[in-house]
């Protein structure tokens, strides 16, 4: 995850945590700083056993400076209450500040966390529901919820640039709220150990203006266009016999549930919960190499021929 994600916000729902962040980071570098100042005063001191092991001196008992030793406790102790009771606050009014959106928000969207890989279903301004992947899109300047629960195990879902972590848990649904400044695509990622394949269980955030948001909403929510070719039309066959058990592509027969819905597929930048780049080359190489490029995941490799290979090729990248 680029380090600038972790260290810029651009959004609302993230200044408060970012604020939050360098202000605890400054006050444990102080502390650290404090403490080896404190190290060093003591090991210099005359009569410590570092200065006499320099000198050559024998120790001598003497206990005139244990009322110093414990004042100098006795005021490390309180300003480090103080300190900690400040800490306190500040992230109990960060969480309050963050808690819920400064208006109604303008969409709601399920994100269900799966291993390894993020459902984010959608429901239209008409009714109508759909299911994209490892991909959430919202409009600029308006508050978009994101209900979050998951499929198998705990997992946390993050956005460094839009907002804090809230887990991902089996059986509850959690809330939070993203919204971003402008226009820009922002990294999320799982940050709850969840297996062998959680480092490569990250997504996109995607935020447009709220006229191309419109746009994308109203083309994902079509069904995939038919084959435009006879090798596309071949492809498709495959991928009923090969892929339609697991995957979704809405206007064919394949309507597998346990999978990414695939039905605009070639829209979407990155594939395999952010692994690759989405390319021809690459998806054969996934279909083909899963267990390879992600072992442990449940995406099995497909062995196709080379003729069946560029045909299901083909009509991959017809699903815009």
């Amino acid at each position: 995850m680029p380090l600038a994600y972790f260290l810029h916000s651009a959004g609302p729902a993230a200044a408060p945590v970012r604020l939050l962040g360098w202000a605890l980071a400054a006050l444990c570098v102080g502390v650290c700083i404090a403490i080896a100042v404190l190290l060093v005063l003591a090991m210099r001191r005359p009569g410590s056993r570092v200065a006499r092991a320099r000198t050559g001196e024998h120790a001598v008992v003497d206990n005139t400076g244990d009322r110093d030793a414990h004042r100098i406790v006795a005021i490390g102790t309180a300003i480090s209450t103080v300190l900690l009771l400040g800490a306190l606050v500040a992230m109990l009014r960060v969480l309050a500040a963050v808690a819920d959106p400064p208006r109604a928000a303008a969409l709601s969207v399920r994100v269900t966390a799966y291993d390894w890989w993020w459902k984010v279903t959608y429901t239209t301004p008409s009714g109508a529901r759909f299911a994209t992947a490892n991909e959430i899109h919202l409009p600029t300047g308006e508050p978009v919820q994101i209900d979050l629960d998951s499929a198998d195990v705990i997992h946390a879902f993050w956005v460094p640039a839009l907002a804090g972590k809230t887990q991902a848990i089996p059986g509850q649904v959690n809330h939070q709220w993203l919204e971003a400044d402008h226009p820009g695509v922002w990294r999320g990622q799982c940050t709850q150990f969840c297996g062998a394949q959680h480092a490569h269980m990250a997504l996109e955030v995607v935020a447009q203006t709220p006229g191309d948001f419109a746009h994308w909403l109203d083309v994902q929510s079509r069904p995939a266009a038919p084959p435009a070719n006879a090798a596309a039309h071949h492809g498709e066959q495959i991928f009923a016999a090969q892929c339609a058990a697991c995957h979704t592509v809405r206007g064919t027969r394949a309507d597998g549930a346990q999978a990414p819905d695939l039905t605009h597929l070639a829209s979407r930048r990155l594939i395999a919960a952010g692994t690759l780049a989405n390319t021809s080359a690459n998806r054969l190489d996934w279909v083909a190499h899963a267990q390879r490029i992600k072992p442990g995941s449940l995406m099995p490799d497909v062995v196709l021929t080379p003729a069946d290979a560029h045909d299901l090729s083909a009509w991959l990248d017809t699903l815009q």
